[in-house]
């Protein structure tokens, strides 16, 4: 069975108004199924996503990710009922926590219970969609005064999913989001390393969410294996190396976890040494190969029923290639590779 295809916009290039906007609608000509737009520390995603609804008709439009820490849930609610309103129904919201280097050293916040904020998050924003009073007693948001959303949501219960990596993470997901968002998930890994945190929070899932959306992120480039590869081991090293701080980098952890100990901490020594390049030039091939798509039409195809075999549904892939001619071919290469 084909997966959801959708595809991240590069966040590094949401100044390129009018290259988004091509990229998007050669992605909903092509039948993919989602846009989505990531913050980082760059611009943000819902200004990107709201010129991208007015541009397009029928690819749903989500956020990978809004973090949760700089906006109140109660912003997120409204904002997320605001651009559902304007594309007609076709907005997710995706949350997540980022880490310490962005909360800290961009925000300003401390970084702090990131697992009840994501619950308490979802919890009021669904409740605050839902038109009921706000009142919330949590350990990190009490509310008390009993307000309500003054304009009726075009859809009270739009999706929210959750980017998770770690084991508890990923089973508060599984209990209460509508969907997982995955950053380097490997087919060949996924079931030792995320399975009993999927099984855990599903034996707590209420009846009423309907089964859990898997939505990997995957760096993809359809073409040459070895210039793909290249590509593609940009974007590994820089998470693996540098997203985050020697003590505490989630992307560094998860590829430990896939068997990649020394590879991990080769690559986070370099990069923090300031050998970025050297960084990424140690990022093995069966590492970049074990978390991308890279290659022609077979390959793909091949790799896309490794994702479906694992448990994803859906898709999120990024196009690594340079220009916007080469994302156009990856684009037309995975939406062919995928009936």
């Amino acid at each position: 069975m084909a997966l959801k295809l959708g595809i991240e916009l590069p966040y590094t290039e949401t100044h390129d108004r009018d290259g988004l906007i091509a990229l998007t609608r050669e992605a909903e000509a092509l039948g993919y199924d989602s846009v989505w737009a990531s913050e980082l520390y760059s611009y943000d995603a819902f200004t990107t996503l709201t010129q991208l609804a007015t541009a397009t008709e029928r690819i749903k439009l989500g956020t990978n990710i809004a973090n949760i820490y700089a906006r109140t849930p109660a912003m997120l609610a409204g904002t997320a009922a605001s651009l559902d309103q304007l594309s007609g129904g076709r907005f997710i919201l995706g949350l997540g926590v980022s880490g310490p280097q962005v909360i800290e050293g961009w925000h300003g916040l401390p970084y702090k219970k990131p697992l009840q904020r994501t619950r308490e998050t979802i919890e009021i924003v669904r409740k605050v969609l839902s038109g009921d009073k706000l009142i919330h007693e949590g350990e990190v948001f009490n509310l008390k005064q009993g307000l309500r959303l003054l304009n009726k949501p075009f859809r009270p219960d739009l999706p929210i999913y959750v980017a998770s990596l770690g084991p508890r993470n990923v089973e508060l997901t599984a209990e209460v989001a509508d969907g997982w968002l995955p950053t380097f998930f490997a087919p060949a890994h996924a079931e030792r390393v995320f399975g009993p945190a999927l099984a855990a929070g599903r034996a707590k899932r209420s009846p009423g969410l309907g089964p859990l959306e898997i939505a990997p992120f995957a760096p993809a480039f359809g073409g040459d294996l070895a210039t793909g590869r290249d590509v593609a081991r940009f974007v590994v090293g820089f998470y693996v190396g540098g997203m985050g701080s020697k003590d505490q980098n989630f992307y560094n952890t998860l590829v430990r976890k896939y068997g990649f100990e020394e590879e991990a901490e080769r690559i986070q020594d370099l990069f923090l040494g300031g050998e970025k390049g050297a960084a990424i030039g140690a990022v093995p091939d069966d590492l970049v190969d074990a978390v991308s798509l890279i290659g022609d039409v077979p390959r793909l195809r091949d790799g896309l029923a490794q994702f479906a075999e694992a448990g994803a549904t859906a898709l999120v892939i990024g196009a690594m290639a340079p220009d916007a001619e080469g994302r156009r071919k990856t684009l037309e290469m995975l939406a062919e590779a995928n009936r």
